[in-house]
């Protein structure tokens, strides 16, 4: 089982964001209120084991240091591909549409202090096939194929 831990948004692209109480998953958009809203990347989503185990070289990252927007526990368990559709909150239907992403040319404020980011393997990218309201707590589960 895989559960959201936090939910960030930024104004802006290119900062880092910050947690909020929920967010709303815009139908083939994104999150209302985010950046990255209406782009190729909709909703992007990191392990929060992943943010954890950066936390152990860089102390002071937390929720939203990636850029990502959902950080979720046991992510990595559910095994989610390209294609990949999945239900979070009690509405929203998700598909993953990338894996990973090209770091900035000059590395992000993480991989220049650490040496390495987590983004690049490990962050997933979706789009939002049906809307919904997502807050810390929710579940995060793999939709049946064909729904």
């Amino acid at each position: 089982m895989a559960i959201v831990r936090s939910v960030c948004v930024s104004l802006k692209k290119g900062e880092q964001k910050r947690p909020v109480e929920s967010v709303t998953l815009v139908e083939d958009f994104g999150i209302r209120g985010d950046a990255h809203a209406g782009s190729g990347r909709q909703v992007s989503l990191l392990a929060f084991e992943s943010m954890e185990r950066m936390r152990e070289k860089v102390p002071g990252i937390g929720p939203g240091a990636f850029a990502e927007n959902l950080n979720v526990a046991g992510l990595a368990e559910l095994g989610l591909a390209v294609g990949s559709r999945f239900r979070v909150g009690e509405a929203a239907l998700l598909e993953i549409t990338q894996i990973g992403k090209k770091c900035h040319d000059a590395g992000c404020a993480i991989m220049r202090a650490a040496g390495t980011c987590v983004m690049p393997k490990e962050g997933l990218f979706a789009r939002v096939l049906r809307g919904g309201t997502v807050k810390p707590g929710d579940e995060l589960r793999v939709s049946p194929a064909g729904e």
